[in-house]
């Protein structure tokens, strides 16, 4: 299957300088790996719960975590993708010793989902903007080291790379 969207969020975020950060993206993204999240320190399945698409370390701590979807839009699956790495505790992969990488005290959830398929008068958009308000609203209430929320929406044509960026940057230097 063809992700267009992750190939060139992908490929665009390995170009910017973040500075001294660990940059990891999942095949869609142009890496060569999965990125799994696990509830506890043990690298188990019963533990993993799932994976993301781009992750940034920033000083041996989970800082950004980025989820992009092409093809499922709805509110279940936005929500779920969220949670699921909202209650995750650790990466771990092939890294020396399986090392374990814990999240920082305040990560940041990015999604950015694809309008390429949209009807003209879709109502999608609207949605997604009510979504990450009342996501936005709530997250401080929840016990997870998500602490931000963003959502952004384009296609491969007019997504715009650059505000993504400068917002990746910003959460790097909090």
């Amino acid at each position: 299957m063809e992700h267009k969207l992750h190939f060139l969020i992908g490929e665009h975020l390995k170009s910017v300088d973040f500075g001294n950060v660990q940059k990891i993206s999942d095949p869609a993204c142009g890496g060569k790996q999965h990125i799994p999240l696990f509830l506890t320190e043990d690298k188990s399945r019963d533990n993993q719960l799932c994976k993301v698409d781009y992750m940034i370390i920033k000083n041996k701590r989970i800082k950004v975590i980025i989820e992009i979807e092409e093809t499922n839009k709805k509110p279940t699956q936005i929500l779920g993708k969220l949670l699921t790495s909202g209650i995750a505790k650790y990466y771990i992969h092939e890294t020396p010793n399986y090392e374990k990488i814990p999240m920082a005290d305040n990560v940041c959830f990015i999604q950015i989902l694809t309008t390429e398929s949209l009807k003209t008068n879709s109502k999608k958009r609207e949605q997604w903007n009510k979504i990450e308000n009342a996501l936005n609203e709530v997250l401080p209430t929840l016990k997870t080291n998500i602490k931000t929320y963003r959502l952004f929406y384009g296609d491969s044509k007019n997504i715009d790379l650059n505000e993504i960026t400068q917002f990746i940057k910003n959460e790097l230097d909090k």
